[in-house]
């Protein structure tokens, strides 16, 4: 999780909602690494968990990363839960849980869906005061630059 959380750093000094992801492969290797992109890229598809996925099937020249596993600062959402089952991880850690678009409990449960062809185990929770430390800096320092900017 240390490591989705330097990926999350980098999305911040970006500008982006500091989200991080990795990707790791059945021996505990990176293989793929990725932090929020939407706004940069102009692409609503731009989250940390695409971004790393896309660069771990690269790495493995395949969609499927059965075995792998996915570290990731935030609970995913239903397009990235999807992605990761698609891709048929075998496990799914998050560090802060999110009220408005989680997908692993906190809204949906994507990955508890018995009729979907896959199952990815699910762990929330890991460094999870630290990674939502990290978003409520992000968010509070918008809304002063925001505020500032409406009374100018």
């Amino acid at each position: 999780m240390r490591l989705a959380l330097d990926q999350a750093k980098l999305a911040y000094a970006a500008g982006e909602v500091p989200v991080g992801a990795v990707v790791l492969d059945e021996q505990g290797q990176v293989i793929g690494t990725g932090f929020n992109r939407t706004i940069q890229d102009h692409d609503p598809t731009g989250h940390a968990e695409i971004v790393a996925l896309r660069a771990a099937a690269k790495h493995a020249r395949n969609y499927r990363l059965p075995g792998a596993s996915l570290y990731v600062t935030l609970e995913p959402c239903t397009m990235c839960m999807g992605a990761m089952l698609h891709a048929r991880l075998d496990r799914v850690v998050f560090g802060a849980t999110d009220p408005k678009t989680g997908a692993c409990g906190s809204v949906l449960s994507v990955h508890g869906i018995v009729q979907l062809n896959h199952q990815t185990k699910v762990e929330g929770g890991v460094l999870a005061e630290e990674c939502a430390e990290l978003l409520r800096r992000f968010f509070r320092e918008r809304r002063t630059l925001a505020k500032a900017a409406a009374t100018d």
